[in-house]
C-alpha cells in the first residue's frame, strides 16, 4: 500500500515510493527505491523535503499513516471547499469600521450640500462626488459588511440624504456581487448617490408631508425622476450609467413603473437594479406614516414582487450579495440568545457572523461579542431560528453595529 508519511518518520528499511518534491532537483535518478543507509537518509532530509509517500508492500511500515486514497480524498475536498467558499475580505471588519464611518458622515453632508445647490437651481458638480464614491468603492472591495452595516443606522429627520447614501452603498455592494468591473461600480454608486436629486424641486409640504399623499400631491412627488434626470442631463461629465440609474430607478419590468413606463429589456440592467435597491431600502425605512419593515422581511417581499413587477434573476443576486437576514438585522438563535447580524461567516452569508446582545431565558443582556455561526463550538455549531422585531425587544440594532467588542 502507498502511504503519506512525515519525513521525521522516514527511516532506512523502509521503500520510498515517490519524494514529492517534483518541482525541484535532486540527486537520485528516480523517486522509487529502498532506503538501505542513514547516509541517504540524511541527504533526503537536507533536501527541505517535509513530506513523501512509502510503499509498505517493499518496505517498513508505519501503521498510522494515511493512504495515497486518503490523501487524494482529502485533497479533493480542500480543492472544493477553496471553489464553493467565499473568499476572506482582504480586510477585517474591526479594521474597516472606523474608515467606514468617516465615509458615511462625509456622504451625507456632500448629497446634503449637491442637494441645497440643486435647490437654489445651481448646476450639479457632480466632480464633487469622485473621490467620495472612489472611497465608498474601496471600502465595499476591502470589507463590505461595514458600510453595509451602517445602512441600518437612520435618523428621520435625515430621511432623504441617508436614502441617497444607503441607497449607493447597497448599489455598490450589488454591482461588487455580480462583478461588475471598478470603473462601471463607480459609475452606478454614483447615479445611485444623485438618483433622488430631483426630490429638491418637490415643495417641502409634500415631499416631508406626515402622512399619505392624494392623488395629485403624488403626481407631483413621481415628478422627481424626471426632475432628477434633467438635472443631471444638464451636468458635465455625469456617466450614461449614472444617468440610467437615477432616470429608472421606479421603472418595473411588466411595465407599471414610471415615468416612461419602461418595461422588460425596455429598462437597463442598471436601472432594474436600482430599482430593487430602492425599494429595498425605503420599505426598511421608517418615516412619518409607516414604520420600516424588517430587513428579512423586506426580502421576502422583494421576492414575492420579482414576480410580475422586479427583476427575478437581479432579486435573486440582491438576496444572495445581502444574505437572507442583512446587515443589522435582529435574529433569534438555537442557543436561545439575541444577536444582531454584523457581517460574513467564514462561508459567507448563509451562516453570519453575529454580536450576542440578550440571554433570552435569563433576560440577561450580554457583552458585545461576536461569533461566526459557520465555526463549530465544542463540536456544535449554533444557528439562527428567526428574524426578531427590534421593537419588540427593545433593542437599538443601529447601537448594536456601532459596537465593537
Amino acid at each position: 500500500m502507498i502511504k503519506k508519511i512525515a519525513i521525521d518518520q522516514l527511516t532506512p528499511g523502509m521503500h520510498v515510493h515517490d519524494l514529492n518534491f517534483g518541482w525541484m532537483e535532486h540527486p537520485y535518478a528516480r523517486n522509487n527505491f529502498l532506503l538501505e543507509d542513514e547516509r541517504t537518509l540524511r541527504q533526503i532530509r537536507q533536501l527541505g523535503i517535509r513530506e513523501l509517500y512509502i510503499d509498505t508492500s517493499r518496505g517498513i511500515d508505519v501503521p498510522d499513516a494515511p493512504s495515497q486514497a486518503e490523501v487524494n480524498d482529502s485533497l479533493e475536498r480542500e480543492m472544493e471547499a477553496i471553489i464553493s467558499a467565499p473568499a476572506p475580505p482582504p480586510c477585517s471588519l474591526e479594521e474597516e469600521h472606523k474608515e467606514a464611518l468617516v465615509i458615511h458622515q462625509e456622504a451625507v453632508q456632500v448629497i446634503r450640500k449637491l442637494m441645497e445647490d440643486a435647490r437654489l437651481g445651481h448646476q450639479v458638480d457632480v466632480e464633487r462626488t469622485t473621490p467620495l464614491v472612489g472611497k465608498m468603492v474601496d471600502s465595499i472591495f476591502r470589507n463590505r459588511d461595514a458600510l453595509l452595516g451602517l445602512t441600518r443606522i437612520r435618523r428621520m429627520d435625515r430621511y432623504t440624504f441617508e436614502h441617497s447614501v444607503n441607497v449607493a452603498v447597497l448599489m455598490t455592494a450589488f454591482a461588487r456581487s455580480l462583478e461588475l468591473d471598478r470603473r462601471t461600480i463607480h459609475e452606478i454608486g454614483t447615479g445611485a448617490l444623485l438618483h433622488d436629486i430631483g426630490k429638491t424641486l418637490v415643495p417641502n409640504e409634500i415631499l416631508n408631508k406626515p402622512g399619505r399623499l392624494d392623488e395629485a400631491e403624488f403626481s407631483i412627488m413621481r415628478a422627481h425622476v424626471e426632475h432628477s434626470r434633467d438635472i443631471l442631463e444638464q451636468a458635465p461629465g455625469i456617466p450614461g450609467v449614472a444617468l440610467a440609474v437615477a432616470a429608472e430607478h421606479h421603472e418595473r419590468v411588466d411595465g407599471s413603473g414610471y415615468p416612461q413606463r419602461l418595461k422588460g429589456e425596455g429598462i437597463s440592467h442598471y436601472g432594474r437594479m436600482a430599482a430593487i435597491v430602492d425599494v429595498y431600502d425605503a420599505i426598511t425605512s421608517d418615516r412619518v406614516y409607516h414604520q420600516g419593515m424588517e430587513p428579512h422581511l423586506a426580502l421576502r417581499k422583494l421576492l414575492e414582487w420579482s414576480h410580475h413587477h422586479l427583476d427575478a434573476k437581479l432579486v435573486q443576486q440582491f438576496i444572495r450579495c445581502v444574505g437572507i437576514y442583512p446587515v443589522g438585522s435582529l435574529v433569534r438563535l438555537q442557543s436561545n440568545c439575541l444577536a444582531v447580524v454584523v457581517g460574513r461567516g467564514r462561508e459567507g452569508m448563509r451562516e453570519p457572523r453575529v454580536r450576542l446582545v440578550l440571554d433570552i431565558a435569563k433576560r440577561r443582556y450580554l457583552k458585545p461579542r461576536d461569533i461566526d455561526l459557520s465555526v463549530a463550538v465544542k463540536g456544535e455549531k449554533d444557528r439562527i431560528l428567526s428574524a426578531e422585531s427590534p421593537e419588540q425587544w427593545r433593542i437599538q440594532t443601529d447601537a448594536v453595529l456601532r459596537q465593537m467588542p
